[in-house]
């Protein structure tokens, strides 16, 4: 009888430890889904954009989102087979982009996002949906920084998770002009660089020239961008390291909407009147390895 009730015991055991175990194959399953497929299973997505850039992503003071990157984002969502009223936006800084896709916060992030090949060692890139260039904002009235080499002893802002100063100070490969006599200023971000730049507590914010026209149009009469950019800016939409399945299908989205007019149309909508001149054709895409 205690031999027959030992050998249950020990069927029973086995019996849970099978079922513990397919339980947790179901759950790295689920771990392991795509974007792709859980856009497919559940129309929804939640999508990182910028709150406080104007004409690229920017919240309402109704609640509603707008801006160049809201606009794609909706794109490829919807080539995705969600729609609107499934994305949930959420915040999205410049510091935390990388945390917020490698800890799930997110599923995609747009939000002027430049592909560089350090982020790309932690993030798997969509794109690029648009190439911008650096370029450099000052007040209205300065007449001391007319280019980029000016910025020798000025006050310049350096955001927090942005790689826009290095550019400036900093020499290849990570910089490019390496200013010397560059004072850098902290701001939490580009939001707050403007307003600094405003109180005169800095000189100048140099980043990419889409985001400073938005800044410049939103503030007319008060900022104006020297038009002097010394780089290529690769927007690309950020995902989960390894997602090549959706990185793929995000770049047939972004061609396809370069191929049927939506990216120059919304290029229009969000940057008409600011001086910029506005890239209407495909970028080349960057590949998903």
């Amino acid at each position: 009888m205690r031999v027959r009730r030992f050998g249950a015991l020990i069927g029973a055991g086995m019996a849970l430890s099978l079922a513990l175990s397919a339980c947790g194959s179901d759950t790295e399953k689920t771990e392991a889904k795509t974007v792709v497929q859980k856009a497919k299973d559940d129309k929804k997505l939640t999508i990182g954009i910028k709150f406080d850039q104007p004409a690229l992503g920017l919240k309402k003071p109704d609640g509603s989102f707008d801006g160049f990157d809201v606009d794609v984002a909706k794109y490829i969502a919807k080539s995705l087979g969600v729609p609107e009223n499934g994305i949930t936006f959420k915040e999205t800084t410049s510091a935390n982009r990388e945390s917020f896709l490698g800890g799930g916060q997110v599923d995609l992030v747009v939000a002027t996002y430049s592909i560089t090949d350090a982020r790309k060692s932690q993030v798997t890139f969509g794109g690029p949906y648009y190439v911008a260039h650096q370029d450099t904002m000052v007040k209205a009235d300065n007449s001391s920084i007319k280019k980029a080499t000016d910025l020798k002893g000025k006050k310049l802002c350096k955001a927090a998770g942005s790689n826009s100063f290095r550019r400036i100070t900093e020499g290849p490969p990570d910089g490019k002009l390496n200013i010397k006599g560059v004072t850098l200023v902290d701001a939490s971000s580009y939001s707050e660089c403007v307003s600094k730049l405003k109180s005169g507590a800095l000189d100048a914010v140099s980043t990419d020239d889409l985001i400073l026209a938005g800044f410049a149009n939103q503030q007319k009469g008060s900022f104006k961008v020297i038009n002097d950019p010394f780089t290529d800016e690769k927007y690309g939409v950020g995902l989960k390291k390894g997602d090549t399945e959706t990185c793929e299908a995000v770049n047939k989205a972004i061609s396809q909407m370069y191929s049927d007019g939506t990216a120059k149309t919304l290029l229009e909508k969000h940057f008409a009147g600011t001086g910029l001149k506005l890239a209407t054709t495909a970028p080349q895409m960057e590949g998903c390895a």
